[in-house]
């Protein structure tokens, strides 16, 4: 079973800035706990092909992780898949940024779930996991980008 989980916040910054910030995942321990450490390859501005490779703590377990950024349409649209093969991986997720005001946008985040091999087995529990925490995480995301 495959499915996506998603959270929609509204984040009180402009929209320039909450896609700057959004776009450097170096960000995402600041707000995912999960994340334990990450980088980015290569240095310089976040364009597609840009690779984050993480380790991660999930369920007790730290595994390594590498999203690839595949599409950004700067201040509105971006877009990854996640290229390491853990049991249970990102096919696509993204953010989708919508200005509400000068100074406030809403922001949706999403990622699509997939299982491998015995991961086709906890995928379905990775995605209750991960919709139970959708609406703190998107929390977090307001918190951190409100914060920085």
């Amino acid at each position: 079973m495959a499915g996506q989980f998603e959270a929609v916040i509204e984040v009180e910054r402009p929209i320039a800035e909450v896609f700057a910030y959004l776009a450097d995942g170096r960000n995402d321990p600041e707000f995912s706990p999960r994340v334990l450490e990450i980088s980015k390859d290569p240095d310089g501005p976040t364009a597609p092909g840009t690779v984050f490779t993480s380790t991660v703590k999930d369920a007790g377990m730290r595994t390594r992780r590498r999203i690839r950024i595949t599409a950004l349409d700067a201040p509105t649209t971006l877009r990854w898949t996640e290229v390491s093969r853990n049991l249970v991986t990102s096919s696509v997720g993204g953010y989708d940024l919508t200005p509400l005001t000068g100074t406030t946008t809403r922001v949706r985040i999403f990622n699509s779930l997939e299982g491998h091999g015995f991961g086709k087995l906890l995928v379905g529990v990775a995605l209750s996991a991960a919709r139970k925490d959708a609406p703190a995480f998107g929390r977090r995301i307001k918190a951190a980008v409100e914060a920085s």
